[in-house]
């Protein structure tokens, strides 16, 4: 029996598996599709993912294979303003990187930490019990796992055999999305995609890298099954329709759909099974924060369910996933489909783009935006307190490096300015740091596994009644 299944091996499914192997959790990673696909449908990370990477020491590798765009910060409803200066973060950009490399690199790493990934095989029904969940594959394989976690998309057969309300609105536009070659010149297709945008902000063309382009274009229709890819010729025949020309476009790496769907799941956990990623929300990609959103709810839900697997977590850890993170998805939802109604042509949606590309030249305005977009404003409820409680620490300058350095192993930090405190029988859970010159504007810090702030102050006893909430109850003196 393995400890945990994991249904779905895109980005969500292998963050988390990585996450639970840095526990030395028991994973299978379970994915229909035989090879990755090539689609590209994310561009980039933002913020808070790309801190989470640093966190983990994955940041270099994709480094490696992306481009910073410092000026993509908090873009919004693709309004031009510059990006807020001095925000919380040591990374105040957007990592452009096709999703395709995000994929590989996150299997990767899964894989290094020991998680076995077998592909080409679907999860077609599961049943659970008091002891665990017997998973059924396709070819008639049954499989059994202590948990299950359902990472598998948008129509997530986890969710509805779970009969998870799904409640949103349904898909009123769907986009055509293709990476192809084209025969016409760059600087034509320049001009004639500036041209058409500046009445069709859904439609749009450029370079893609490797001799490759990158359209979208409105589609004619909402297709009834959008797991069918468009083809060649359909795409052809929307950007006639839209430009005047098809570019010449031929030799298609990946043609896809999208829609403007936006749904959010009333559950994220019923008894041994859970759902993370897009599995639990969908929404368009305006602002670029599906993926990320999917990586941040694995990195939330990872620790948790670790510590459920080993026996050791408190009461409610695993269920604060639901309450921490459906609370970040409906504001995500919230700014796709404000993104959404600024993109539409008609006078009242102009109207309120222009007094919201007036009220972004305040500085307050600009930076909660991109807050709120880069997810690095996220603030959990723990409780009164100081206004760092329950948010995420930046990776702060130490005496001999940076925090983030430190934070590499998934395990919780006591980060103690006052050379007082301990963490005492917390210590095969928690990492202590004592360092009086750390770059912290309080006397010390319990950091979570996620990086997240669970408590602040300078009384061990007080700190002692805190460390059981996170991270149950220490190990034995015997």
């Amino acid at each position: 029996m393995h400890d945990v299944i994991i249904s779905g091996g895109g980005p969500t499914g292998m963050m988390l598996a990585a996450e639970l192997r840095l526990h030395g959790v028991d994973v299978l990673v379970l994915e229909r599709d035989a090879v990755p696909s090539p689609a590209v449908r994310s561009l980039g990370l933002h913020a808070r993912s790309i801190e989470i990477l640093d966190q983990r020491g994955l940041l270099d590798r994709f480094l490696e294979h992306g481009t910073r765009y410092p000026a993509g910060v908090g873009r919004f409803a693709g309004i031009d303003t510059p990006a807020p200066a001095d925000l919380d973060t040591e990374h105040a950009y957007v990592l452009g990187i096709p999703q395709p490399v995000t994929d590989r690199l996150l299997a990767e790493r899964a894989a290094e930490l020991g998680a076995e990934i077998r592909r080409g095989t679907e999860v077609t029904e599961f049943a659970q019990g008091d002891e665990g969940v017997e998973v059924e594959l396709a070819d008639g394989t049954r499989l059994r796992s202590r948990w299950l976690v359902g990472c598998d998309g948008g129509r997530s057969l986890t969710r509805r055999r779970l009969d998870i309300g799904f409640p949103g609105e349904p898909a009123t536009t769907e986009w055509l999305l293709g990476e192809v070659r084209v025969t016409m010149p760059a600087d034509e297709i320049a001009a004639i995609s500036d041209e058409v945008r500046r009445t069709h902000r859904g439609f749009g063309i450029g370079p893609a890298g490797d001799g490759l382009s990158r359209a979208v274009v409105p589609a004619a229709s909402v297709a009834e099954d959008r797991t069918v890819p468009p083809t060649l010729e359909e795409f052809r025949a929307q950007l006639l329709a839209y430009a005047g020309t098809d570019f010449g476009v031929h030799s298609p790496r990946s043609l896809t759909r999208f829609s403007d769907a936006t749904r959010l799941a009333e559950r994220y956990r019923v008894d041994r099974v859970l759902i993370a990623g897009d599995a639990a929300h969908v929404h368009p990609p305006l602002g670029g924060q599906g993926l990320n959103l999917g990586i941040q709810d694995a990195f939330n839900l990872g620790w948790k369910l670790a510590a459920e697997v080993d026996g050791r977590a408190p009461a409610g850890l695993l269920d604060s996933y639901f309450t921490e993170r459906h609370p970040v998805a409906e504001s995500v939802l919230t700014l796709t489909r404000a993104q959404s109604e600024l993109l539409l042509p008609e006078p009242g949606p102009l109207a309120v783009r222009r007094l919201l590309t007036e009220l972004m030249d305040f500085d307050d305005v600009s930076r909660l935006l991109a807050e709120r977009v880069t997810s690095i404003g996220i603030r959990y409820d723990l409780g009164d307190g100081p206004a760092l409680l329950g948010r995420r620490l930046r990776d702060i300058r130490l005496s001999d490096g940076r925090l983030y350095d430190r934070m590499h192993d998934g395990r919780g930090l006591l980060l103690d300015r006052t050379g007082a405190l301990s963490a005492g029988r917390w210590t095969d859970r928690v990492d202590l740091l004592a360092d009086a010159d750390a770059e912290l504007d309080a006397p010390a810090v319990l950091l979570r596994p996620d990086g997240h702030v669970a408590w602040i102050g300078d009384d061990q006893h007080d700190l002692d009644d805190r460390l059981p909430a996170w991270f149950g109850a220490p190990q034995s003196t015997a």
